[in-house]
């Protein structure tokens, strides 16, 4: 059995036609007319409002739904919606990530769109939630562009499918284009612009109207660069200049960065600012691939702290003995955190792609703005004279108002009312519509009145709209003066910094810090800090600061090491490059800058650094002497291998109370003791001895007496010795009752072991010294917390007693050798 067709055979009278076409002719025509629609539909902006089809027409959609910024917050994907549905006839993505882009104020400069919920992040480094999370409504910004739209300002055109009219430009009262910036890759083109500020791009466009023939050198006075929404700063100018001539060139951006302590032992680089459309996880990958591919030298850590209260902050830890200019060259060249922006300045402009410099930018705007605000001036006159027309009609209605009355009432019907009245009063057939819609409680005397001052003002009106038609000055002074407006309303300070060069170079800077000589310095305070140089630190003079005291300094290079002797015996190395540098500008003495000694440092429980040492094994070495009368000279021998070393072997109970590194051995030591005696002798009487050593008697205590001070005084110095008096029982000098400063050559030699001589008298009340110190002049005083106490004049009495305090003493220093 055949197989039946189920085809519709054609008709009797169809005639089967073929045409031959060129495969080559029918992809140019099809390529030519796709690219036309990319171009005109998609891709490229409109020189006048700025916008892409895709941005005018969410924009006006918002607008068309109510969606102002006074009113409340609705669903994007309802907006997405409506825009699809109605003008734009592409998928919803390409809708969404328009409106979002809006809403970013890292991407606009003016943002348009007022977003509320997750609009995605710097770098999109963190992507926008989906549209049916996220609300939005017009920016109070918006509003101007789509000003006076249903005053015929523009021309509307047919959607897609015919049903609904969309506007061919938004009437936009400033020039989005050149604020908001734009981006889009065309068939064959692509367009590139940067983002400026509205302030500037006004004062323009303001100077253009008055002088329409200006130059492109007087308009860059007024738009000297981009201004980019996430600040930075753009280096080298000469690229803006061509960019602004021809409408292209090309900009470098940098990171706004910083130098800063991040820690108390590291100096950081803080960005606040990144390059535009570049985010901070993009810039912490790429250096941690760097680091890791060591590439890049100098880096620590890389910590990202942006939050909402203080914005971008991202801090880059920098490796001690490294230079944090240098490495930030380093980052210059490396990472995002410079990048380069080329500027293509292309546009449509009736309905062609042009690429526009600056002043043609500005004069195709102004075009548009003039004819806005004439056809604008042109509706309202319009609209005002025909409300005038049926007013004055009424006003004549209003004069005979008993004759209108007794016409109607006559006539046969509304028909034969109207011409009547037409015939009687001269009336045309709308005055005499609107006499007849008019209810009586309407044609009071009062209204007669009110309709006079409304006449009066319609004609005023329409004489200034007809002064702004006819004058073309007229007109560019108002389109002036609502430009000026509108930046005083929205205007914002410029964020981005303009530098015609970088500076130096700061590849001309070593990565790393020399292995100069410097000086490392321990404040009473226990602040810890090196200095920019190995120059001996100059007395303070006039007003002290607070942290002034310098209760130990020691020559070391920058990359060297240095020894911190404890109360326990035990001789600690500390990295110098560790510690924090002391600033050039401040006083020499003043550690305020320093970091503590925890920092450095991990000490027991009561355990204190007493003294700060070189490790040259070629010196005179150590002498220390503890509580119950030890002395010991240490043998300068320092291992490099190990980090903690033991200079004292103690009885139980014993500790340090003081250390001195030997700069001679011509040296005298100095013993002062509880009970008031001073005990001075070279220390050549003691002989050097290991460290496991546990050292020799060096002063003789009486009963219930200890040592409160040790120290090594050159005895060819200017030196004073220092005593604090108070009663038993009081464990620092700031309950002391009396202070004493004597000349150190006073108090003559004695040998070692032996009790010494007295150097303080006590008062009624006073029987044990609870602070002493011999060394040398001038002595310089503190009290706990570093704040600087001037001491009572020099008294020449070895044994005398001491004058009243003034303030509390907690801490004693010579100047800093």
């Amino acid at each position: 059995m055949a197989r039946r067709s189920t085809k519709t055979p054609p008709p009797d009278d169809f005639e089967e036609r073929i045409l031959d076409i060129d495969v080559v002719d029918e992809m140019q025509g099809s390529f030519l007319e796709y690219a036309y629609s990319v171009i005109y539909s998609r891709a490229l902006p409109d020189a006048r409002d700025g916008m892409k089809p895709v941005h005018r027409r969410i924009v006006y959609q918002m607008n068309e739904m109510g969606l102002r910024p006074e009113r409340g917050f609705v669903k994007c994907a309802r907006v997405v919606g409506e825009v699809m549905g109605k003008l734009h006839p592409h998928g919803d993505a390409s809708i969404y990530d328009a409106l979002v882009r809006m809403a970013q104020p890292f991407s606009m400069r003016l943002p348009l769109v007022d977003g509320h919920g997750n609009f995605g992040s710097l770098g999109n480094d963190d992507p926008p939630a989906a549209m049916r999370y996220t609300e939005c409504r017009m920016a109070d910004a918006t509003s101007l562009m789509t000003e006076s739209i249903d005053e015929d300002t523009v021309d509307f055109v047919p959607n897609y499918d015919g049903q609904e009219r969309e506007p061919a430009a938004l009437p936009a009262a400033f020039p989005n284009l050149l604020v908001n910036g734009a981006s889009g890759i065309a068939v064959g083109m692509a367009t590139n612009m940067p983002p400026h500020n509205l302030g500037e791009v006004v004062a323009a466009a303001r100077h253009l109207i008055r002088h329409p023939g200006a130059d492109l050198e007087t308009l860059m006075r007024f738009v000297p660069g981009p201004d980019l929404p996430t600040g930075g700063r753009i280096v080298g100018l000469s690229g803006i200049r061509d960019a602004y001539e021809s409408g292209r060139g090309t900009f470098k951006i940098r990171a706004t960065v910083t130098v800063e302590n991040v820690t108390a032992r590291r100096k950081g680089l803080v960005v606040t600012e990144l390059p535009f459309a570049v985010g901070p996880e993009k810039v912490i990958a790429k250096i941690k691939d760097l680091v890791g591919a060591k590439k890049l030298q100098g880096i620590a850590d890389v910590k990202d702290l942006t939050d909402r209260e203080h914005g971008l902050r991202l801090v880059i830890e920098v490796k001690n003995g490294f230079v944090p200019e240098a490495v930030l060259e380093q980052l210059y060249k490396l990472t995002p955190m410079e990048e380069s922006f080329g500027i293509n300045n292309v546009a449509l402009v009736d309905g062609q792609p042009v690429t526009l410099g600056l002043k043609e930018l500005l004069e195709v705007y102004l075009d548009h703005r003039f004819e806005v605000v004439r056809r604008r001036s042109e509706f309202r006159r319009g609209k005002k004279r025909d409300r005038l027309h049926l007013v004055e009609g009424l006003l004549v209605a209003l004069v005979d108002i008993d004759e209108v009355i007794r016409l109607i009432r006559s006539s046969e019907n509304s028909a034969q009312a109207k011409e009547r009245l037409i015939e009687r009063f001269s009336l045309s057939d709308i005055q005499t519509q609107y006499i007849l819609d008019t209810p009586l409680r309407r044609l009071t005397k009062f209204d007669r009145l009110e309709l006079e001052g409304e006449r009066d003002r319609l004609n005023s009106e329409i004489e200034e709209l007809t002064k702004i038609l006819e004058s073309d000055a007229e007109l560019r002074k108002l389109v002036s003066s609502e430009l000026a407006t509108v930046a005083k309303k929205f205007g914002t300070e410029r964020r981005t910094v303009l530098l015609e060069s970088a500076g130096s170079p700061a590849a001309a800077v070593p990565l790393e810090v020399a292995d100069d000589p410097c000086r490392v310095l321990l404040s009473s305070t226990g602040l810890l800090a090196r200095t920019a140089s190995g120059d001996p630190l100059p007395e303070s003079g006039g007003k002290r600061a607070k942290h002034d005291v310098v209760v130990s300094a020691v020559a070391a290079t920058q990359r060297g090491t240095v020894g911190a002797v404890t109360s326990a015996g035990r001789l600690l190395r500390i990295s110098v490059i560790d510690l924090p540098q002391l600033p050039d500008t401040a006083a020499a003495p003043n550690l305020s800058g320093g970091a503590p000694l925890s920092e450095f440092l991990t000490l027991e429980k009561d355990e204190e650094v007493v003294c700060l040492t070189t490790l040259d094994e070629s010196s005179p070495g150590l002498a220390l002497g503890t509580l119950q009368g030890v002395v010991k000279r240490v043998v300068p021998d320092y291992p490099a291998n190990k980090d903690e070393l033991e200079v004292i072997t103690l009885k139980e109970g014993d500790r340090i109370v003081g250390a001195a590194e030997l700069r001679t051995g011509e040296e005298d030591l100095v013993f002062i003791t509880s009970d008031a005696q001073l005990l001075r002798y070279p220390a050549s009487q003691v002989r050097p001895q290991g460290r496991p050593a546990g050292g020799v008697a060096g002063v003789k205590l009486s009963a219930g007496a200890e040592v409160i001070s040790f120290t090594a005084v050159d005895p060819a110095s200017d030196a004073v010795v220092f005593t604090v008096a108070g009663a038993t029982g009081q464990l620092d000098a700031s309950v002391g009752t009396s202070a004493k400063l004597t000349p150190f050559d006073q108090f003559p030699r004695k040998g070692r072991a032996t009790g010494g001589v007295r150097c303080h008298r006590f008062l009624k009340g006073e029987d044990v010294l609870v602070l002493a110190w011999a060394g040398g002049a001038p002595a310089m005083a503190a009290q706990k917390n570093g704040a600087p106490v001037e001491l009572p004049d020099p008294d020449p009495r070895r044994d005398g007693s001491g004058t009243p305090l003034v303030k509390p003493v907690a801490v004693l220093a010579g100047p800093p050798a």
